[in-house]
């Protein structure tokens, strides 16, 4: 707005050769400035909207996501290295037709409204809910349990994972 009256007045100024050039070139300026500031915003808000929605189960295409992005049937193309925390942030999603080293087979959503259990109470219940049948046992299958931290506790992530590993399979 101030971009579009500033210019009005640029042109009014020139036509009637009245005073005022400066508060109009302001105005063109700070026009300008308000508007790119506003484009980058929405193009900031749109990127994590689209960083923070949930995965289709299984991806059209090879792409990096953030773990709380992950829902059952996304393949991964590898294991993660997790930080020296411990934590893991983002991976490598595949669609599950192509090689693959792990899968997410199940989530555990804790519930809404409970406070942090802490760390090791949330791994062991997560690791609870993450049981292979006696096929996935003997094939060799393993599995991780992905609880929640604290730090994504405390951003509203109640959703553990359950992924799991078959070492030499696709």
């Amino acid at each position: 707005m101030a971009l579009v009256l500033g210019l009005v007045g640029l042109h009014r100024i020139r036509t009637h050769g009245t005073r005022g050039r400066g508060l109009a070139i302001a105005g063109v300026v700070l026009g300008a400035l308000g508007t790119v500031l506003a484009v980058v915003g929405v193009t900031i808000a749109v990127l994590v909207v689209r960083a923070s929605s949930p995965l289709p189960s299984d991806v059209a295409a090879p792409r990096d996501a953030h773990v709380q992005q992950l829902v059952t049937g996304n393949c991964l193309s590898a294991l993660p290295t997790p930080a020296a925390d411990g934590t893991v942030d983002t991976v490598h999603v595949v669609p599950c037709a192509q090689d693959h080293a792990a899968q997410v087979v199940s989530e555990f959503a804790f519930d809404p409204d409970a406070v942090w259990p802490g760390q090791a109470a949330a791994d062991a219940r997560v690791a609870r809910s993450c049981v292979l049948s006696a096929e996935e046992t003997a094939a060799g299958a393993s599995a991780l349990a992905w609880a929640p931290t604290e730090e994504g506790w405390s951003t509203g992530d109640r959703t553990g994972l359950c992924v799991v590993v078959v070492p030499g399979t696709t």
